[in-house]
């Protein structure tokens, strides 16, 4: 790797690092890098996840105040995304890499039409009473979310907070926080398993993980000013961005 590729590698994990803190889908900037680096889709996908993480703890912690009460439901989603994830990391290592391309922006397409509609189905669900901690059905979504970011993991965040969205009484700052928590745990399960059976880039990986740490706390910081409206717009536009790569 030259130095200007290793420049480009540490830039893609400071901005990845700043979107999965305050929006989410970060893995859009850093995984196409990797392969236009000659990275194999594997190695790549596994050596991003890895790198991501510590962007995706520093910005949980940069949430912290938003944490703040959380415990037990943080408990039980951290859980949920664990089994998730555990699952998704054996399949990527099972399948064929040609399978997440085809189903991969039919799931982005999905959580972007969720939370665009957030607000509308919020408004109907408040005629009837929700759960503060989103119920069943929740950790049901975070366990098949979990693995698909254990699979994957572009969008993860995106699809974490249409379904914590949809499903709970809470401020979408807040849910950002748990989001931030979730895909964390999501990289850190998968990370293990790919330590242990896979192949990992591991000069990427330090190069991404300073990057992305630092842009976690920036991320945090500058995405908790952001009004909902405003976070759901920088969400979708992510989400679409998501879709025209990963099709084109």
């Amino acid at each position: 790797m030259t130095p200007l590729e290793g420049l480009a590698v540490a830039g893609a994990g400071v901005v990845a690092g700043g979107m999965n803190a305050a929006i989410g889908s970060g893995s859009l900037v850093s995984f196409p890098i990797l392969l236009a680096l000659g990275y194999p889709p594997v190695v790549a996908n596994v050596s991003n996840g890895l790198g991501l993480m510590p962007g995706s703890v520093s910005g949980a912690f940069g949430y912290r105040r938003e944490l703040a009460g959380r415990r037990t439901l943080l408990v039980r989603l951290v859980t949920m995304t664990s089994i998730g994830s555990l699952g998704g990391a054996a399949l990527l290592l099972v399948l064929p890499p040609d399978a997440f391309e085809a189903i991969v922006p039919v799931l982005i397409l999905l959580a972007l039409v969720l939370v665009v509609l957030q607000p509308w189905l919020a408004r109907k669900l408040a005629e009837r009473k929700r759960h503060e901690h989103g119920g069943p059905a929740l950790l049901v979504g975070v366990l098949a979310v979990g693995v698909y970011g254990g699979y994957f993991g572009a969008s993860q965040g995106v699809m974490t907070l249409a379904l914590m969205g949809i499903l709970m009484d809470e401020h979408l700052q807040r849910l950002n926080a748990v989001k931030n928590v979730l895909t964390a745990t999501a990289y850190l399960v998968s990370g293990v398993v790919f330590v242990l059976v896979a192949e990992v880039a591991w000069l990427v990986v330090a190069l991404l993980a300073v990057g992305a740490a630092l842009g976690g706390l920036v991320g945090a910081r500058y995405g908790r000013r952001l009004r909902p409206a405003w976070l759901r717009g920088l969400i979708v536009v992510v989400g679409i961005a998501a879709i025209v790569q990963l099709l084109f």
